[in-house]
């Protein structure tokens, strides 16, 4: 028999959105870890706020939204805020009924700033790790280092000089015609109007120059998670800088791998003074490398070798999935702690996957 085509709503439901929710959804053992991490979260969240005034966007909510926001590659807060008025299985990570109103865009950036100010990603990123801990899938001894250019929020027009005070009006205020064809311009003599912290720099040879900071990586060999994350600005040493750094981090006995790049002899150095053995790899472009046989001869510098390579695939979910490969923010605090929410991302998926097989 055919069924009516009536359009009529019903007034009432009495199915919540967790039975909506398909009992093997892969977002079902995310949203377990996320809401532990919440509660352990739950005393450092509430220094944020103020024990009079009206009530504010719960910050367990808002860190569940941040978190679909990067999980579903959203790319505004308007557009997650407009699917959060809908779609049913976002309320339901989230933690909203079905006749809860949405946040107002402007709202939720507001709200926001305060987890920024409160360093609530550091936090987060460390609860995520002792989740991984607690499973037994890190590795204490074995690490790779590597860092990536991320394109910034601004123009090469903003790329001005630092001394032109004297300017001409712009014939278009809000996208001025500007010709620097010939014009010698670098980091020491010019500097963004809009992103002050953003350098100018290239990936490689023949590749044109963009306006970027650096983001680095500290990688566990065992299972190829991201065991801290950072962004500096985008100088010629930041790579190695940050590798040292996540060296003295790391401390007692252990290997770290990285690439060509990091085949210096101050680096190795710096990394061997750190109690870290440098499993880097060799460079062959006509210069003598850092790292000789006393490291290339054991298996493990192989070993080493072949694991590093994992942490490209984290820098490709980062910026694919992420959106990192081009900002939406700028300052080098707010990029940094976007970086490592993101990353603390990732980690959850990766330790998901991990679990379930």
């Amino acid at each position: 028999m055919r069924g009516d085509d009536l359009h009529q709503a019903e007034m009432f439901s009495y199915i919540s959105p967790e039975q909506r929710v398909p009992k093997d959804h892969p977002l079902r053992p995310i949203r377990k870890m996320v809401d532990e991490i919440l509660v352990e979260l739950s005393p450092r969240l509430k220094k944020l706020y103020s024990k009079i005034g009206r009530p504010s966007i719960p910050p367990e909510k808002l860190l569940r939204a941040l978190l679909l926001q990067t999980l579903y590659s959203i790319r505004s807060e308007r557009q997650l805020m407009e699917q959060l008025d809908y779609n049913l299985l976002y309320r339901w990570f989230v933690g909203l009924n079905m006749d809860d109103s949405v946040w107002d865009a402007t709202t939720f950036c507001k709200n926001r700033e305060r987890l920024h100010r409160g360093d609530i990603a550091t936090a987060f990123s460390q609860q995520v790790l002792a989740r991984a801990r607690e499973h037994d899938l890190l590795s204490e001894e074995h690490f790779t280092v590597d860092g990536t250019l991320v394109e910034a929020a601004a123009s090469l027009k903003s790329f001005k000089n630092k001394d032109d005070k004297d300017r001409t009006p712009p014939d278009d205020p809000g996208n001025p015609t500007v010709n620097f064809h010939g014009e010698k311009r670098s980091n020491q003599t010019h500097q963004s109007t809009t992103d002050p912290d953003a350098m100018l720099c290239r990936k490689g040879l023949g590749k044109e120059a963009k306006l970027s900071y650096a983001g680095h990586l500290l990688m566990e060999n065992r299972n190829g998670l991201a065991i801290d994350a950072m962004v500096t600005r985008a100088t010629g040493t930041a790579e190695r800088e940050a590798g040292v750094g996540f060296a003295i981090k790391i401390g007692g006995r252990a290997t770290m791998g990285a690439d060509k790049a990091y085949d210096t002899k101050q680096f190795v150095q710096e990394t061997r003074q750190a109690k870290v053995t440098p499993h880097v790899a060799q460079n062959d472009r006509g210069r003598r490398s850092a790292i000789d046989g006393r490291t290339t001869r054991h298996p493990g510098y192989q070993i080493s070798q072949r694991k590093r390579k994992r942490i490209e695939e984290i820098f490709g979910w980062l910026k694919d999935i992420g959106r990192m490969r081009k900002l939406r923010h700028r300052g080098l605090e707010k990029i940094g702690w976007i970086f490592k929410f993101v990353t603390a991302a990732y980690n959850l998926v990766r330790i998901r996957n991990l679990v379930a097989t």
